[in-house]
């Protein structure tokens, strides 16, 4: 029975579904923590060691689930750490919620103790963000803040006095417009069917297009059968943003893998030289890999119009649900005979795999990052869930990590790129998938950032497998000041971690890998036993992420940064011209 505030709160995120809430205690919201204890059966909380291990907890399991995430976090400090969860989810469109505490309602902006207007810092990230002024104001604001989040989206926040939490329910009088019972939590959906005249423009652009590339974002997820069924007809590669990593299997014929500076070269090539673009559920930020403008006839399917030609000039927009316009527009094109883009595109395909199996089977030490990707993907159970984090990591994962079952997931920060998402994410997908393999992996610098989690793995006995590329260096980074800038690294290089040792420390069982002969036998190992794991593998810092065609403007900037006195410029200078001399034999 609801007989204050926070029990209200309670009540009405258990009407909507919600079954979680990650978070961390603190005095601004006691009153909170009291109703969370007494609904322990019904409402499970989970205890993180930082709040934005929290926040980026909740994105991963809403990005995985398609439910509301849930994060809690007390007044002041507390907050303000959950805001790089909702940015990512806001930039990558998760469905959250934040709730935070404030401190007494009739103290507020009277420079009292952690006296911060949370609502205001909150404001640009959170498509609906408000304070809770009494008991009665309750489930009117909480319904909004759900429905907001789910039907956008997007995150939303609300924020509660302590003294207002414990408030008795019975005792905060109603203004007489504020009718008991006016307020719901039905969720309502559309039925995500984009306009027919449009499907009819869209079906004839089509027809007409003698070179389709498609290119599938994380809106396509859950409707790959019709995104096969219509590349097929229509003779046309998918390319892949890395939010759809897991749209189609890796291995599908019809794919040319990933684009961009993470992706293939053959995803390059098609997207560069077609004669018309299909995308579909994506808005892939990086503008230069998309075809010159007016270059190429497009189609984009979202079903959030403000995306809309947001990337490239579009001839014809389709506001629906992927799945239902994908099967809209099969129903209205013909199978083309003309398979020459296509066939081109898979040709390319078989040699970039067998470049990438080359890459990944070296045997050099220091080991190459390569190594341990390459063996991974074959390791993945069916429905496994593969995480990665922002940096080099995300490159190797991204080319390497062949997710090939139907029922396998994906994800990562996207948009934001945040570094440190992958262990809250892996938290977040434990919690939601029990009896699933979660499989993450970091970079030494992203783990560093929030590794006293790794003791939340234990606290709960959640499985999670933790790969840890350990290089010494913020890589990505690093690679950027010489490729990009022609300026030799600085400030790059970190101070080493024995991660194995950190692990045990925190309760969790860690393994290193630093021998590619024994690395597919020992990642094998790891993975299959029981419990949380941490995998460190040692890896080559002087091994370079290129994009999938290096061109000659990133070659002059490397020389110069090597010739202006680069750390280690001899061992990359090596590394590189072994790499290059090896691809061409």
């Amino acid at each position: 029975m609801a007989t204050t505030a926070a029990d209200l709160l309670c009540e009405t995120l258990l009407e909507w579904g919600v079954d979680t809430i990650f978070g961390l205690p603190g005095d601004g919201i006691n009153g909170i923590m009291e109703a969370l204890r007494t609904r322990q059966d019904t409402l499970r909380f989970v205890q993180v060691r930082h709040e934005e291990a929290a926040g980026l907890a909740a994105v991963g399991y809403a990005k995985l689930t398609g439910r509301l995430g849930v994060c809690l976090a007390t007044s002041g400090p507390g907050g303000i750490h959950l805001l790089n969860g909702l940015y990512d989810a806001k930039l990558d469109h998760a469905p959250v919620l934040a709730i935070t505490g404030l401190q007494h309602h009739d103290l507020l902006a009277t420079f009292t103790q952690q006296d911060v207007e949370l609502d205001k810092p909150f404001a640009d990230a959170c498509a609906y963000n408000t304070r809770i002024m009494g008991a009665a104001h309750v489930q009117s604001v909480v319904d909004i803040a759900c429905r907001t989040a789910l039907a956008y989206r997007k995150p939303a926040h609300v924020t509660i006095p302590i003294d207002v939490q414990a408030l008795p329910a019975k005792k905060d009088v109603r203004s007489d417009r504020n009718v008991a019972g006016h307020a719901s939590s039905r969720m309502a959906r559309g039925g995500g069917a984009a306009d027919e005249a449009a499907l009819d423009r869209a079906a004839a652009i089509l027809a007409e297009g003698r070179k389709i590339f498609i290119l599938a974002g994380q809106g396509a997820l859950g409707a790959g059968e019709a995104l096969v069924e219509l590349a097929e007809r229509l003779g046309a590669p998918i390319g892949k943003a890395l939010l759809g990593k897991a749209v189609v299997p890796d291995d599908c014929p019809l794919t040319t893998g990933g684009v961009g500076l993470l992706g293939t070269a053959p995803s390059e090539r098609a997207m560069k030289a077609c004669d018309t673009l299909l995308i579909v559920g994506s808005t892939f930020p990086y503008i230069e890999y998309y075809p010159q403008p007016g270059q190429a006839r497009a189609i984009q399917i979202d079903l959030d119009p403000q995306r809309i030609g947001l990337r490239y000039p579009v001839e014809e927009g389709l506001v629906g649900d992927c799945g239902r316009v994908l099967r809209d527009l099969c129903a209205r094109v013909e199978r083309k005979s003309e398979r020459g883009f296509l066939e081109e595109a898979r040709q390319g395909m078989r040699e970039w795999r067998a470049l990438i199996a080359e890459r990944g089977g070296r045997e050099d030490m220091p080991m190459k990052p390569a190594v341990p990707m390459q063996s991974l993907g074959p390791l993945l159970d069916d429905d496994a869930i593969l995480i990665c984090d922002s940096g080099t990591n995300t490159a190797w994962t991204a080319r390497h990590v062949a997710l090939n079952g139907a029922r396998q997931k994906f994800t990562c920060s996207g948009t934001l790129a945040t570094m440190a998402c992958a262990l809250p994410y892996a938290i977040g997908a434990a919690i939601a998938f029990p009896g699933r393999q979660v499989v993450a992996v970091v970079g030494d610098g992203g783990l560093s950032m929030l590794m006293g989690d790794l003791v939340t793995l234990r606290k709960y006995d959640l499985p999670v497998k933790l790969i840890v590329l350990k290089n010494d260096s913020l890589g990505m980074i690093e690679w950027e000041q010489m490729g990009k800038m022609g300026n030799p690294q600085f400030g790059t290089e970190l101070e080493p971690i024995d991660f194995v040792r950190v692990a045990e420390g925190c309760g969790v069982r860690g393994i290193r890998i630093d021998d590619p002969g024994h690395c597919p036998a020992q990642l094998a190992d790891a993975l299959a036993r029981p419990g949380p794991c941490l995998i460190e593998a040692v890896v080559d810092p002087r091994e370079p992420v290129f994009p999938p065609s290096f061109d000659a403007k990133e070659a002059t900037n490397l020389a110069k940064a090597l010739l202006r006195g680069a750390t280690g410029r001899v061992g990359i200078a090596r590394t590189i011209a072994s790499d290059v001399v090896r691809e061409i034999i």
